[in-house]
């Protein structure tokens, strides 16, 4: 189950094409279904970034079997999405990838 947060300073008003947008990038980036894929936004105004609070995004990628050598062309998939949709420049955005082990994720009363 893909599960992306993402974190700014920014209000990320959205609408649901927009969130729309997201799970699917997210999906086709993973080669997985978009029926696994969970977005959150969240807004957080106390954030700085290299000393200032201009627009900026923090974000974490969750998803079983990813690998590292996925990891630069799935950064540049989110922060285009992200950079299309809210206008924060690729390079105020931090993106932290996990994989966590099979068993250490549940859903529908059971594990990977």
């Amino acid at each position: 189950m893909p599960y992306l947060s993402i974190t700014s300073n920014q209000s990320l008003a959205t609408d649901a094409g927009q969130l729309q947008t997201i799970s699917k990038t997210v999906a086709e980036a993973l080669g997985k279904p978009e029926s696994y894929v969970m977005i959150a936004l969240n807004h957080n105004p106390f954030m700085l970034f290299a000393g200032t609070n201009d627009a900026l995004a923090y974000c974490e990628l969750k998803s079983l079997g990813l690998e590292e050598k996925e990891t630069t062309r799935l950064s540049h998939a989110l922060c285009a999405c992200i950079h299309q949709l809210y206008a924060i420049e690729t390079s105020r955005i931090y993106i932290e990838f996990s994989a966590p082990a099979r068993p250490m994720w549940g859903w529908d009363n059971r594990t990977f």
